[in-house]
């Protein structure tokens, strides 16, 4: 889900930015900062030998954020970083909406 919320965010960007992701999810942080060269030059092969996760995520990525200069920041989880606990906050919000829709 913080992949997918990277790319619908980036997708709002109209002109080419320099964006600082803040995440806690060192999975995207590292993807972004590190891996995304690495796992293309491979064909989308990972360090353990294994297909990348998420690659469509991944190449969506990559499709809409080229035009941008992208740093990615890891933040620690639950510990009081105030826009964090506000993502998280709405994601329950949204996540609880979706199971009352359901049940």
């Amino acid at each position: 889900m913080e992949l997918l919320a990277v790319i619908e965010a980036v997708k709002l960007l109209k002109e080419p930015c320099d964006v600082m992701l803040h995440s806690d999810s060192s999975y995207v942080v590292n993807a972004i900062n590190s891996w995304l060269a690495g796992w293309q030059k491979k064909g989308w092969i990972n360090s353990a030998k294994k297909p990348v996760k998420n690659k469509q995520m991944w190449l969506d990525y990559l499709d809409i954020s080229h035009k941008h200069d992208m740093t990615a920041v890891w933040v620690k989880a639950h510990n009081g970083h105030e826009q964090n606990e506000r993502c998280d906050y709405l994601a329950r919000e949204e996540a609880t909406k979706l199971q009352e829709k359901k049940g």
